[in-house]
């Protein structure tokens, strides 16, 4: 009796050393957390709460007229054209990058190893370099319209920059890489032979894709979603160099509160506002996500 005692005892001390050591690991990563992430947030949350000085800076008063401000239309109008711009880039690079992580996955090995080296070539440039790159291509006097003009295919050159058109192309050229990684993992590991005997049991290849494919890519889909659709809804590189006046975006309207308007409290309160969206709409999409697996 006295061993089986002995031996419980030695393995809850087992487990209490094993959750100190547990402790002390996250440590560091628990007070990088706190302090660059949580402690900034709880910052900009109070300031969201306070009023702009006459010439800028913030007074320490308590209001709700920030918030209040976000009901005029004008800022509707923006909150509503960056939710479709950053919903459109997210659904384009999963068509996109869909039959390519697809393609790459079904390759040998070694060429497997080079196709997914290129994808990620693109990281090895400055991405404000590319997005100017865009700006040769697009305007104009440009590669395409100098090229479609050449051929016939136009009589006059096409208005592509600085509309809403060439800050999806900016934002999909940027983005997809973090839409065919995940998708490509995902793929990767997948068993193709449940293919095979979906069609086997009578299924065709869109029912198959459907039925099998489909769900059990699901996790891949979903990280894909949430890599492309976050940095979309908040960029301002993008539309600020592509779009123009035009194509203004959330990112976009905090950056010229923070520096031009030099309103705080304003950019503080469009921030947090932007953060619970996406929070609810991640949150939303896991739900459907998780409901979606429980009847498949």
């Amino acid at each position: 009796m006295d061993m089986i005692v002995q031996a419980h005892e030695a393995a809850r001390q087992r487990q209490r050393q094993q959750q100190r050591t547990l402790h002390f690991l996250l440590a560091p990563a628990t007070i990088w957390l706190l302090v660059f992430f949580m402690l900034p947030l709880l910052i900009m949350l109070v300031i969201s709460f306070m009023k702009r000085g006459t010439y800028g800076g913030v007074v320490p008063e308590f209001n709700l007229a920030n918030y209040a401000q976000l009901l005029n239309a004008d800022y509707f109008i923006i909150f509503q054209r960056t939710m479709v711009l950053a919903v459109a880039t997210t659904v384009l690079c999963l068509v996109i990058a869909y039959p390519m992580a697809y393609w790459i996955a079904r390759q040998p090995p070694r060429l497997r190893s080079v196709l997914v080296m290129l994808v990620i070539i693109p990281f090895w440039t400055n991405f404000l370099v590319r997005t100017y790159a865009w700006m040769v291509l697009l305007r104009n006097e440009g590669v395409i319209n100098t090229l479609l003009l050449s051929l016939g295919l136009i009589d006059e050159p096409l208005t592509m920059l600085f509309t809403p058109f060439a800050v999806i192309v900016g934002l999909v050229y940027g983005e997809l890489p973090f839409m065919v990684l995940p998708l490509y993992a995902n793929l990767e590991k997948f068993d193709y032979s449940l293919m095979e005997a979906a069609h086997d049991a009578g299924a065709n290849n869109f029912w198959a894709f459907v039925r099998v494919m489909l769900p059990l890519t699901l996790p891949g889909i979903v990280a894909g979603c949430i890599l492309v659709f976050i940095p979309s809804i908040g960029a301002f590189v993008t539309p600020d160099i592509l779009g123009g006046s035009k194509s203004v975006m959330i990112g976009n309207l905090i950056d010229r509160q923070f520096k031009a308007a030099r309103d705080w409290p304003f950019a503080s309160t469009i921030s947090i506002t932007l953060m619970v969206i996406v929070s609810l709409a991640v949150a939303l999409y896991f739900r459907l996500v998780g409901e979606s697996d429980r009847t498949i």
